[in-house]
């Protein structure tokens, strides 16, 4: 069933204030993927912050025309799903991980910070730890030249009181 006039614009608005939000657009081709593969992915997408949407790929170009996903606008064609995240990385860890378990979910490319990203791309910024895992590892690297002096101390305390008794 066709959208009206009113309706499509509609759609454009949601779509142009999501993707005003967003720092990352994912898009994968669904075509063969089953009813319940697909609310596995939605279901594992909203928990994790990503709006998975299927749109009509005139209303995907119009909706992101003059914004930073622009670049990726001749690349929307064909049965699509747009994954939009405001993490940076999210859209593309929840594609990318769904799509090593269904081979029918194909990654065609995406855009972050105004940057087009082709299949690689998406999958190495899938790749990229989460900011927690992030600052756990600048923590660890802080830690590291201090928790290694106290262990010298310790160890040259140690010696020394050795020596004297």
């Amino acid at each position: 069933m066709s959208l009206n006039r009113s309706e499509k614009e509609a759609v454009i608005q949601e779509v142009t204030t999501l993707a005003a939000q967003a720092q990352t657009l994912v898009m994968a081709e669904y075509r063969g993927i089953t009813v319940a593969d697909m609310i596995k992915l939605r279901s594992d997408a909203r928990s994790k912050g990503v709006t998975l949407s299927v749109l009509k790929n005139t209303l995907a170009r119009r909706a992101v025309a003059g914004g930073p996903f622009e670049v990726v606008a001749n690349q929307m064609t064909g049965p699509l799903i747009y994954g939009f995240s405001v993490d940076a990385i999210s859209a593309a860890k929840v594609v990318s991980d769904f799509s090593k378990t269904n081979d029918k979910l194909v990654i065609r490319g995406g855009a972050t910070s105004g940057r087009a990203l082709d299949v690689n791309g998406v999958k190495t910024l899938a790749n990229i730890p989460t900011k927690e895992v992030l600052l756990a590892q600048l923590c660890g690297l802080l830690m590291s030249p201090i928790s290694r002096t106290a262990v010298v101390l310790g160890a040259l305390a140690a010696k020394k009181s050795e020596a004297a008794a």
